[in-house]
């Protein structure tokens, strides 16, 4: 569990530690020596940024969880408002949460964006798109809605990521219902595979069985908010939110069971074990943190900028506050360091910019969009 010794330092120390604070927020661009990078704030007064996309222009398009699409200029900081976004529940974990461009964007303009949305008994998370006109998404449809509604508001999974071949992945959390990640018959708690239309690829593993949604293509999963392809491989990772403990970096395989809540290596929020560690008939994770990291968003850095680290996975992290340095042997974490864990960020969004540095959006009423670049 996350130390609170913060809690029993004397009034003056914390006031000590709060002015520091206050003077670090508003300090010019450092470099992290050890890890010879410099951290430039890009744009500020973000609310609860969730997710970003680079346009072919070099502008972003950055979701905010209150149900606001932004288009931003990196350079100059200048934001518009993007129109036609869909309407979204928004309570505790739910909003308007991923964005991603369909691989022809500049030919055909879509915009995928994922959220939580009403349905006649809850909510659920919808995916849908648009073409992005000027400073509206045109044409908005919703393309499909994992089901059963559900009358919670946590665990909405919701990245999308596009696999090259015509198909999409979209992650799906259980909702905080743990039952229904071993329920076939349900979306939630899954990783789903689609083709860009919203339908159904006739080679998803569960087509034609009548106890199982057609959409799912893993199962077993608690809460995925990372997802990224492999630049070598091509094959999807994802990474996902354990409880108290057992936060997982896991590689979906079709029709694979990966454990939750049958097997995972959390243990209960008040303390008992849930299941095992390893159960046979699932899969095991390739990595995961013991403590909880709370890991949200993840890229694999494929830029020039950083050489020694194409390659390697950068995964973001909500509660220990930092970002994670994976450096990888194929399948195997050989090394993890972390990076910003001075700042008590909450890293909820990475991705490569076209301009082969890293970007960050942080999780907070007044969020950031930050960029890394080498130190010298």
């Amino acid at each position: 569990m996350k130390s609170r010794r913060l809690l029993q330092l004397p009034s003056l120390a914390l006031l000590i530690l709060a002015l520091g604070a206050a003077h670090a927020e508003k300090a010019p661009p450092v470099s992290d020596g050890a890890a010879g990078i410099r951290v430039e704030t890009v744009a500020e007064g973000l609310e609860h940024p969730w997710s970003l996309a680079f346009l072919p222009d070099g502008d972003l398009l950055i979701t905010e969880r209150p149900g606001s699409l932004l288009r931003l200029d990196p350079k100059s900081g200048e934001r518009v408002r993007i129109e036609g976004v869909p309407e979204v529940k928004t309570r505790t974990q739910g909003g308007l949460l991923d964005v991603a461009l369909h691989p022809d964007f500049s030919d055909n303009r879509w915009v995928y964006l994922t959220w939580s949305g009403r349905c006649d008994s809850g909510s659920a998370t919808h995916l849908g798109r648009g073409r992005l006109e000027g400073d509206r998404l045109a044409d908005f449809e919703t393309l499909f809605v994992a089901t059963p509604c559900v009358e919670s508001p946590q665990h909405y999974g919701s990245r999308i990521v596009f696999d090259g071949r015509g198909h999409l992945f979209m992650t799906v959390g259980e909702r905080g219902q743990r039952h229904r990640a071993q329920d076939l018959s349900d979306h939630n708690g899954s990783v789903l595979r689609l083709n860009t239309d919203g339908s159904v690829p006739e080679d998803n593993p569960f087509v034609g069985r009548d106890d199982a949604r057609d959409a799912i293509y893993s199962y077993g999963h608690r809460n995925p908010q990372g997802a990224a392809l492999h630049p070598e491989t091509g094959r999807l990772w994802i990474h996902e939110h354990g409880p108290r403990g057992g936060d997982e970096i896991n590689i979906p395989e079709p029709g694979r069971n990966f454990g939750w809540p049958k097997t995972t290596y959390g243990r209960e929020y008040s303390g008992p074990e849930i299941g095992p560690d390893r159960l046979q008939g699932t899969v095991q994770p390739i990595h995961y943190w013991v403590p909880s990291i709370g890991p949200s968003g993840m890229a694999f850095y494929t830029g020039d900028r950083f050489p020694d680290w194409r390659g390697d996975l950068l995964v973001g992290a909500l509660d220990h506050t930092h970002l994670a340095h994976l450096t990888l042997d194929g399948r195997e974490v050989v090394r993890e360091r972390r990076l910003l864990d001075d700042r008590g960020w909450r890293v909820r969004a990475v991705a490569n910019g076209p301009d082969g540095f890293l970007y960050l959006l942080t999780d907070a009423d007044n969020g950031r969009l930050v960029r890394l670049r080498p130190a010298d």
